[in-house]
């Protein structure tokens, strides 16, 4: 039901009429102008549940919704929430640490006792961070260990994965630990050689690219599935299908075992360094009397938000809003943790309905309605420069292209899973007034009939036409009540 509203974000929505348009028009505007929500979602031909909210950003006056009370997958959009979660948790300043321990004095190059690589959930951390680590130690003169290498992860509480309705290959799901190495993928690349394939696994980043001996891959005679994985020895052994391989090419593949990664990469880096280490060994709990001998530092948290909404990087949304919860003093693992941001938020809006399982809303569970959306949007974010936070959304015009000279400015969090497409931010029309929305679209029942499909057939037409749908609509509000 479509339904022209006017009412206050923190009561009910209540009845009211249209506010008035401005004289001159561009031409798509009025077009969209004369047109109802209800019409322009038919045309989107996207079955499911449509749910919109938008409102006045200064004054939180509601003046559209449809199903605006109903909760629905967010998918990343609730990134927008996580965002808000940590940085009034953690505070602007907040920065990740990852250190180098040592329970014994360095004599004669050699640390006395254990060295241990502390993960502090840095999500960011990357070989070349690492590379850094080792250098630090260079300078200080260590050359060895009379002890353990140890390795700690137990910053956050290990997953296995992010969600478990993902396909087992796909790099955007991988487990989550305290020691995140390379947003905790390895890099998979092939080539056609004689008699077969020439494959490799390594831990690149810009400045080095070591090879990874706790993982490896082997193709297959076989159609399906595309990957297969298991764990054996504490290694991560792949499969693959050498008859979707074609003549070369490359891609990341979740870890599941991120701390003896990091282990197995930190120690090939000591040992080019001129620094032997002993096998690294993965442990749950930090020796006690460690001192530290190197540490580095991730960039502050605003940094680190921003480049997590444009790029929708699901293992950093999980790492900040797991420690947000650390921080708080409540349980952080999967589920739990996405359970205290549900309390959080309904304690800052006045009570929500809102539920989620995550950080990133990758997983198919996670629900809040748009209202609440828009309120968190309009009344939290302003207070944290969300606005600010946001990536540019280009308007898409009737046939998915990009609208040239945009004149609406559009700052927002988008949300894709298959069968699902969101959308939420700010507005700006051209005369100044500023706007508050939320767009929810979702074919939950399509979304379950393609489980563990990386590109459901069929969605990545339904959502392109969703897309343009909350185009049209973004237009619409900023014409009608700019």
């Amino acid at each position: 039901m479509d339904v022209t509203r006017r009412g206050l974000l923190g009561g009910m929505l209540g009845t009211g009429a249209i506010l008035a348009a401005p004289a001159v028009l561009r031409a798509e505007g009025a077009a969209l102008r004369m047109m109802s929500g209800e019409e322009l979602i038919a045309a989107a031909r996207l079955g499911g549940d449509v749910g919109y909210v938008v409102a006045d950003a200064r004054t939180g006056l509601v003046l559209e919704a449809r199903d605006g009370g109903k909760p629905m997958a967010p998918a990343s959009t609730a990134k927008t929430i996580t965002t808000l979660y940590a940085l009034e948790t953690l505070g602007p300043q907040f920065r990740f640490q990852t250190r180098v321990l040592a329970t014994g004095p360095v004599s004669g190059g050699r640390v006395q006792g254990d060295l241990i690589l502390a993960g502090g959930a840095d999500p960011t951390l990357s070989t070349d961070g690492l590379a850094d680590l080792v250098a630090d130690l260079t300078r200080k003169g260590v050359t060895g260990v009379t002890g353990r290498f140890l390795v700690w992860g137990g910053a956050l509480p290990y997953a296995e994965a992010i969600a478990a309705d993902q396909p087992v290959h796909v790099g955007y799901n991988p487990s989550i630990s305290g020691l995140i190495l390379n947003y905790n993928r390895v890099h998979f690349e092939w080539k056609r050689a004689k008699g077969g394939y020439a494959l490799a696994m390594d831990a690149r980043s810009e400045r080095y690219v070591p090879k990874v001996y706790t993982a490896d891959v082997a193709a297959v005679a076989r159609q399906a599935p595309l990957f297969d994985y298991r764990q054996s020895g504490g290694k991560e052994h792949w499969t693959v299908a050498a008859s979707a391989l074609g003549k070369a090419g490359a891609r990341w593949l979740p870890v599941r075992l991120p701390d003896a990664y990091a282990g197995d990469v930190f120690q090939s880096l000591a040992r080019a360094r001129g620094i032997e280490l002993p096998t690294p060994e993965p442990v749950k709990m930090l020796p006690g009397g460690a001192q530290v001998l190197a540490s580095t530092a991730s960039d502050p948290l605003p940094v680190i938000l921003r480049s997590m909404l444009k790029y929708s990087t699901n293992i950093v949304a999980e790492a900040v809003g797991m420690t947000a919860t650390t921080v708080r003093g409540a349980n952080a693992a999967r589920g739990a943790s996405g359970a205290a941001m549900s309390d959080w938020l309904s304690g800052r809006l006045g009570g929500t309905r809102a539920r989620f399982v995550d950080h990133s809303g990758l997983g198919g569970d996670d629900r809040i309605a748009p209202v609440e959306m828009v309120k968190a949007v309009t009344l939290l974010g302003p207070k944290v420069g969300l606005r600010g936070l946001m990536k540019p959304f280009n308007l898409r015009d009737e046939a998915g292209g990009k609208v040239k000279g945009q004149e609406i400015r559009v700052d927002a969090k988008t949300g894709t899973l298959n069968f699902v497409s969101t959308l939420t931010g700010y507005i700006t029309a051209p005369d100044g007034t500023e706007l508050t929305f939320a767009i929810f679209t979702g074919d939950l029942a399509r979304r379950a009939q393609s489980r563990d499909a990386e590109q459901a057939q069929g969605s990545r037409g339904w959502v392109g036409r969703s897309k343009v749908l909350q185009s049209q609509l973004i237009t619409r509000w900023a014409t009608l009540y700019g």
